[in-house]
């Protein structure tokens, strides 16, 4: 296992919601309103996806969040 697992989040602003953009856990798919909302689901996710239940599994979870917005700067 890695030393870290990376996960990316961005932000949809349409629907609302963070989601999991990229990671280094394939299938990890979640999606959530706050970033820290999300954040608290990925113990669960990934204890499904590494299958980790027949031990403990101790692993740093690097977390990246991405989020843009625009503004209009009116002319000096």
């Amino acid at each position: 296992m890695a030393d870290a697992i990376n996960v990316e989040l961005a932000f949809d602003p349409d629907a609302e919601v963070w989601f999991v953009k990229h990671s280094d856990v394939r299938g990890l798919r979640l999606e959530a309103a706050t970033v820290d909302a999300l954040i608290e689901r990925l113990p669960g996710a990934l204890q499904d996806l590494l299958n980790a239940a027949d031990g403990e599994l101790d692993v740093l979870v690097e977390v990246i969040a991405h989020r843009s917005t625009r503004v209009r700067l009116e002319a000096a």
